[in-house]
């Protein structure tokens, strides 16, 4: 990867008059400056979990870094903590390799000792498809639970210990936490951690950046992102609560049609779609005690259950986006077109609020079917 030339595209981006994505590519740029100028590169992190805002955020930083160095200086390995969710996608952990590999990333896996990081619970939807953090309106994903044994991020506490134990000459970590995600809709560019948790500066240089303008910025520059996300997730955490986003469903009459690839459907309304959660529920419960990474997928048993069960306003898809299988491990196959539920990717979601309608329950802990 070259990042002098990363440097080159970002910084002609964030000062092109009446770009869309100039304000928040220089407001993220300034933000990392900033932050280089208080720490220096080399007390600073960068926290990377292969999702694409951290993608996002990274490609940023590796431009912001190689904007500084002379012409015959070389970019040092970026100091990088990966702290993984319970069961993470194989497909992930690859694209977490392979970027590691491009940017030179010299990156620590902070596992803790008990499966305990992904403990944030997504928030419920509206009747309209609006999050809802205080659980008003509908219970599309029917309250889901926290995946892991601790509450208030306890995993996370624990590989933050670790990290600063490790390396305690990093004193600031740059991460691709946005507004709407969960615990960000008060946090500002910079902030301490809390009391009681190891000393960091905790870096947010997209904090009010959108969903579609994430896109907008992988696709633009050509970042490389994790494949998953062509495959119908918009958000991604750990195989037993993530799921291909319903919104992005294409139905049977969709993915057979014989009309032009150029016209795209949009994506039908949460009050059209049966849950994944209810899905999972239906084919899982007698099944599931507990989640075991050898039993049926997730992903796979959703496939089994929803191919009969979702419709989608008439459209056309592309035909590039037909015939491609989503299993559990992210792979693709492109021999059961007919039989499996096929989703168009992250990109084409239009409504942002409904990002994280791909993340619910642990099947196993539900007490009813919704």
């Amino acid at each position: 990867m070259d990042c002098k030339k990363i440097a080159q595209e970002l910084y002609d981006l964030a000062a092109t008059p009446n770009d869309p994505l100039a304000p928040p590519v220089k407001e993220a740029l300034d933000v990392i400056e900033e932050c280089i100028g208080t720490h220096g590169p080399e007390h600073i992190s960068i926290s990377f979990n292969g999702g694409k805002d951290c993608t996002v955020l990274l490609h940023l930083y590796a431009g912001a870094i190689a904007r500084r160095l002379s012409s015959s200086e070389a970019m040092k390995p970026i100091p990088a903590i990966y702290i993984p969710v319970p069961s993470p996608f194989p497909t992930l952990e690859d694209f977490i390799d392979e970027a590691s590999h491009l940017y030179n990333l010299d990156l620590y896996s902070c596992k803790p000792s008990a499966p305990q990081v992904e403990s944030v619970v997504t928030p419920a939807t509206t009747s309209s498809g609006v999050m809802s953090v205080n659980g008003d309106g509908v219970d599309y994903l029917n309250r889901p639970r926290a995946v892991g044994k601790s509450k208030g991020g306890q995993g996370m506490l624990e590989a933050l210990e670790t990290y600063k134990e490790r390396f305690p000459q990093i004193t600031a970590i740059l991460i691709g936490t946005r507004r709407t995600d969960p615990h960000g809709a008060k946090l500002s560019y910079r902030n301490m951690t809390d009391p009681g948790w190891p000393r960091y500066e905790r870096v947010n240089p997209i904090i009010n950046w959108s969903y579609q303008e994430v896109w907008a910025f992988l696709r633009r520059l050509n970042v490389p992102y994790c494949s998953l996300y062509d495959q119908g997730y918009t958000s991604l955490g750990s195989t037993y609560n993530t799921f291909p986003n319903p919104a992005l469903l294409i139905s049977e009459s969709e993915s057979t049609s014989e009309q032009s690839p150029e016209f795209i459907s949009q994506p039908s309304s949460p009050a059209s779609i049966v849950s994944p959660t209810t899905a999972l529920s239906h084919v899982m419960s007698d099944t599931h005690s507990t989640p075991q990474p050898d039993l049926v997928s997730p992903s796979t048993a959703l496939s089994s259950f929803m191919s009969s069960t979702h419709s989608l306003p008439g459209g056309i898809v592309p035909r590039s986006f037909v015939g491609v299988e989503v299993s559990g491990n992210g792979s693709s196959d492109s021999s059961s077109a007919s039989s499996t539920p096929r989703y168009r990717p992250a990109y084409e979601l239009v409504d942002g609020n409904l990002e994280r309608c791909g993340r619910g329950p642990n099947p196993a802990t539900r007490t009813s079917v919704c």
